[in-house]
Formats: structure tokens, sequence, C-alpha cells
């Protein structure tokens, strides 16, 4: 992990479309601006995590019912 200290104003580029700026600090919070092209999803970890097991949730069969509709699906 790479460890940086930013000053207020100051910012950290990644690759060459990537920007993120030091916009507040206020005691122990730092709001952060981040410039990213559309293509490039952002998210706070939390709701990443969300996404990610909403998806994998969409994903499983709901019981094993639809588990046997799918095998005789692959049969024909």
């Amino acid at each position: 992990m790479l460890v940086l200290t930013r000053k207020l104003g100051e910012s950290i580029r990644i690759g060459d479309n990537v920007v993120i700026k030091i916009v507040d600090l206020d005691g122990r919070h730092v709001k952060l601006g981040i410039e990213a092209p559309k293509s490039v999803s952002v998210n706070r970890e939390e709701i990443y995590d969300r996404i990610q097991k909403e998806n994998k949730e969409a994903s499983t069969p709901i019981d094993s019912s639809l588990q046997n509709i799918a095998q005789q699906f692959r049969k024909t």
C-alpha cells in the first residue's frame, strides 16, 4: 500500500485520467474530490460491497426447482 501525505488543495493522480483532490479537512474527516472518466466506477467501499453481494445473489438460483429447470434446459 502506498501512503501519501497531502495538504488541502493538493492532488493525487492515478494513471492519466484519474485525479483525487483534497477538498476539505474537518477534524478527523477528509473530503475528497474524484475526477474520473464515466467508464471508471467510483464507489465508497460499503456501496461496492453491497453491489457485489447483490450481483452474487442475483446470479444464484433462488431454489432447487430453478436448478432443476436449468438442468433440463442443459440436457436438451
